[in-house]
């Protein structure tokens, strides 16, 4: 292990900077809090500097880290090598000075809550450099009230508080609680957080779409949290008062990630997980992730992975663990910054790689379409809402057996099967990747390829699930969707799927005739009117 001093170390001579260094040489007992001479030392040269000076020290005494810090606070670092997992501590405590006879601060305290630290300690000084009062704290494990106990302050000749034993049974506590909180095998379990400027209902609607995501994901979801501020903190978001209470929050309830119901930015990400001990990911991460699972086709996996990719690069600079779920699974921080700049450069040159790929399938594409074209077959092209019933119309119409599922994005990889109708003629038919509000961009731009079909079709064929409470607002979701690629112009029906599901007396029915069609996928019977309108509006429809 590399012994390094970590902090503030301007204006120090290097006699003191070598006394510094020299306190990584002490070993401690395993039931002491810290060793009697490694105090005296630290408290005589944190008098000498006048800055607080702090030690990490683990499980087996061994001092890990030294810290320099200003003399009011020190900042603990990043420790990518004890990392706290559910109903587990850190394996480190703190033990660090106060130049002036000063309990346990809020800082110290959020630390600890934060951190999981066994312990931390602050040491203070005495007029002569000598050891004063020592405060201490610990984690409680009880999921309600303070997340910590503050103990009553001792003197450098009680050092002796059994520090093992007690920290192996806070452990033992911890992990008896959390077992009853413990998600299945392989499952993540999460806090959900929504930050709003706007009307809180919408905020909820936004969140029941965020817990669809987590359960396509397999992700348990521990809570939910919706904060209406004035502006969005540029920052930390919620701010950094309110980061504490939820992580706070999310610790007693043995959560393992916090998601953002928005994209963070490169700068919130930083300043979130450098903040936080705990993964951090947001409503892109997430989705691009289900879309990395599920796609199937190489097709699909090229378009997956320049998406991500193109999220990742303005991401790279950040020391955190906000990326571990796009470049290797949940863990660990992120790498040095020389490896960073490697990461990016090869991020770019595998971005242009990718692109050109993607080309080839357009071509490959463009191809298929000229035969199409020449073989005067029509183009009916089905999008809609994620889980609105796409894949299920399809099988239905065409009697095919494309996956089905119920959950958002089952199917990335776009299907096309040939629809024969009553009077022999026939046409394309092809299922495309489910839309969602605030598709991201990485993904609109990656999908360019296949969406780009949508420009061929002859009529465009709108699923709408009519059981959904919030069918209208993922409606204008695709609309909008629709107008950004240009598409005004494209005969659209609208259907409504899942009719089976609703009771009609419960929605304006004229309204809906007025809109569109009124089907159940899954029932053939009641396809036939749809069957039908699609063979008249594709005879007047031209052949591109």
């Amino acid at each position: 292990m590399n012994k390094k001093i970590i902090g503030n170390l301007s204006g120090l001579k290097a006699t003191q900077i070598k006394q510094i260094e020299n306190l990584f040489h002490f070993k401690t007992s395993p039931e002491l809090l810290i060793s009697d001479q490694q105090v005296l030392e630290l408290t005589s040269i944190s008098h000498q500097i006048k800055r607080q000076i702090g030690l990490l020290i683990d499980r087996n005494g061994i001092t890990t880290h030294v810290i320099a810090g200003d003399p009011q606070r020190i900042v603990i670092p990043v420790t990518p090598d004890h990392m706290a997992l559910p109903g587990k501590l850190k394996g480190l405590r703190c033990i660090h000075t106060h130049l002036k006879n000063e309990p346990l601060t809020n800082d110290d305290l959020t630390d600890l809550a934060l951190l999981r630290l066994d312990y931390i300690a602050a040491v203070c000084i005495n007029d002569n450099g000598s050891p004063a009062k020592i405060y201490s704290s610990h984690i409680l494990p009880d999921t309600e009230g303070s997340p910590y106990e503050i103990l009553e302050p001792f003197f450098i000749n009680n050092l002796n508080i059994d520090c093992l034993n007690q920290i192996n049974s806070l452990e033992n506590e911890l992990s008896n609680k959390n077992s009853l909180y413990k998600a299945f095998k392989g499952e993540e379990k999460a806090l959900l957080i929504n930050v709003t400027t706007e009307n809180p209902k919408l905020a909820m609607a936004s969140l029941d779409e965020l817990k669809e995501l987590c359960k396509t994901s397999k992700i348990n979801i521990i809570n939910t949290i919706v904060q209406r501020r004035k502006k969005i903190d540029s920052k930390f978001v919620v701010g950094k008062g309110k980061l504490v209470d939820l992580t706070i929050k999310a610790i007693q309830q043995y959560a393992t990630m916090l998601i953002f119901d928005r994209e963070l930015s490169p700068s919130q990400i930083r300043s979130i997980t450098n903040f936080v001990e705990m993964k951090v990911i947001d409503r892109t991460q997430l989705i691009l992730d289900i879309f990395a699972k599920q796609a199937k086709s190489s097709e699909g996996k090229l378009q997956v992975e320049l998406a991500q990719l193109q999220y990742l690069l303005p991401r790279l600079a950040t020391k955190n663990t906000a990326m571990s779920r796009l470049t290797g699974g949940i863990g660990g921080r992120g790498p040095g910054e020389t490896k960073l700049e490697i990461n990016r450069r090869r991020v770019r040159d595998k971005i242009t790689k990718l692109k050109k790929d993607i080309d080839k399938i357009r071509a490959q594409r463009s191809q298929q379409r000229a035969k199409r074209k020449k073989n005067n077959l029509p183009v009916i092209s089905i999008v809609g809402y994620t889980n609105a019933g796409k894949s299920t119309l399809l099988n239905s119409l065409t009697n095919s057996d494309i996956l089905v599922a119920n959950k958002l994005f089952a199917t990335l990889d776009p299907s096309s099967r040939k629809l024969r109708f009553p009077k022999d003629t026939q046409a394309i038919i092809t299922d495309t990747v489910g839309f969602i509000q605030n598709l991201p961009k990485e993904l609109m731009e990656a999908f360019h390829a296949t969406l780009e079909e949508l420009e061929h079709a002859n009529v465009i064929l709108h699923v709408i699930d009519i059981s959904n409470p919030r069918y209208k607002q993922q409606m204008n979701s695709v609309e909008e969707i629709l107008s950004k690629l240009k598409l005004n112009t494209t005969p659209v029906i609208n259907v409504f799927n899942k009719q089976d599901r609703i009771t009609l007396k419960d929605f304006d029915e004229t309204w809906l005739l007025n809109q569109g069609m009124l089907i159940s996928a899954n029932e053939r019977k009641t396809l036939t009117p749809l069957v039908s309108k699609l063979e008249s509006v594709v005879k007047k429809a031209s052949i591109r």
